[in-house]
């Protein structure tokens, strides 16, 4: 009971400082948002008035209820009425969600696949568990308070929030799989097309997180998720931060290896918006080719790895120099390693099936000095993208580019119709 005590402490703090979490959760169930569906009249404008969901189920008997202990329909409501009319519809409470199947399970948290019985619709249901001392509560602070303020098409929706005193479940739409399992089932030979259009998304969701100063930090294919329509997702947000100072000092221990930028490799904990760039520019190669560009084992392999086929980008030289790199040769870490000199490589070679504006823009992404990697905003206007037509540049931010006749995913060439098993998508 003490744990979570304070662990309610810590997350009001977080969500804002002049309120408790109950009041924190229930603002986030106001502001839920999901696309909106036909309903009956009376039920559109108790939806509008409570901020609801429009395909939510209404228990019989509440409209009645509501009316008699609350204003005119044409007067706001109370916070006080408003939480309390949430609270009796089902919101923060287990028992509105059916387990079906176990998805996955880490250290302090396990994934369920569900079922809302406001919407009949399916959800993920993230159960953290709080009967440890330090962790879960971290990550769990941050995915709540950053995913509460985004909302995107190109963003996993958190639809409610359940406490408990030995867990906290995060209700989360569900998708089918993620882009480590579509690129499985298609043999890892993605259309090119496809590969246009996923990269288009992961950037659009990137382009909204950063105009809010929101890092994710752990980009990778497990954590892109995917529907049947082809609408790519951002999740876990776990390490996450929202960044106010350019300068402000993180660690430098996020990231998995693979999609982990040379600078934050060698020890930098200062950095900004360009940390996820260097991410985006290991899966697009990866949607490209089949494979991971840098499958290094440890950092100095990962480090190897990048030199080795990088370099010859930059400058003739083999290895980092101030000249591609000011102030590599100060670096301790870089030193310490003693790189040696490699054969310059194409990186054409290693990508065959990418056109020269396909080249250009990943090479765009990957460049030694974060400041020089292109920003989300400005690679979703790169020319690459021109197959796409100019109306995916001025969608609202909640809308699908799939909206967009001229946006449809083609046939992958190695697809093969075999069923997969979900995994933990929605885990660290």
């Amino acid at each position: 009971m003490e744990k979570m005590k304070r662990f309610k402490k810590r997350l009001s703090l977080t969500l804002r400082s002049s309120q408790t979490i109950d009041e924190s959760l229930s603002e986030l169930a106001e502001q839920m948002t999901i696309e909106d569906g036909g309903t009956k009249d009376n039920g559109t404008d108790l939806n509008k008035r409570l901020s609801l969901p429009a395909d939510i189920r209404i228990p019989d008997g509440y409209l009645e209820k509501l009316q008699l202990s609350s204003p005119p329909f044409d007067q706001p409501l109370s916070r006080r009425s408003r939480r309390a009319s949430l609270s009796e519809i089902g919101f923060g409470k287990l028992e509105t969600y059916i387990k079906l199947d176990k998805l996955g399970e880490g250290t302090y948290a396990t994934v369920f696949k569900g079922r809302s019985k406001l919407t009949d619709n399916l959800v993920a249901l993230k159960e953290i568990r709080l009967e440890h001392e330090e962790g879960a509560p971290c990550t769990a602070i941050r995915e709540v308070s950053l995913l509460k303020d985004l909302k995107h098409a190109n963003i996993v929706t958190l639809h409610d929030i359940v406490h408990t005193d030995k867990s906290l479940t995060l209700v989360f739409e569900y998708l089918d799989k993620d882009l480590k399992q579509y690129m499985d089932d298609c043999g890892n030979i993605m259309s090119m097309h496809n590969v246009k259009i996923f990269l288009f998304q992961i950037l659009r969701g990137l382009s909204y997180c950063h105009k809010r100063k929101v890092l994710h930090r752990d980009l990778k294919p497990q954590n892109l998720l995917i529907n049947d329509r082809g609408e790519l997702k951002l999740a876990d947000f776990g390490l996450a931060r929202a960044k106010s100072v350019p300068t402000k000092t993180y660690s430098n221990e996020v990231v998995t290896l693979w999609y982990r930028p040379p600078d934050v490799l060698l020890g930098s904990s200062e950095y900004s918006t360009q940390i996820d760039m260097w991410g985006v520019g290991c899966i697009f190669y990866e949607m490209a080719a089949g494979r991971p560009l840098f499958p290094g084992s440890t950092v100095e392999d990962e480090l190897h790895l990048i030199f080795r086929l990088l370099d010859h980008v930059l400058t003739p030289s083999s290895t980092p120099t101030e000249e591609n790199w000011p102030g590599i040769s100060s670096i301790e870490e870089f030193k310490s390693y003693n790189f040696p000199k490699y054969k310059p490589q194409l990186i054409i070679n290693h990508a065959p099936r990418l056109d020269g504006e396909g080249i250009e823009l990943l090479l765009s992404f990957l460049k030694y000095e974060s400041k020089k990697r292109i920003s989300a905003e400005d690679a979703m206007k790169h020319s690459y993208f021109r197959q796409l037509g100019m109306r995916v540049h001025n969608l609202p931010e909640n809308v699908s580019i799939f909206t967009l006749k001229e946006v449809q995913l083609q046939r992958d060439p190695g697809y093969r119709n075999t069923g997969y098993t979900d995994s933990s998508k929605y885990l660290r």
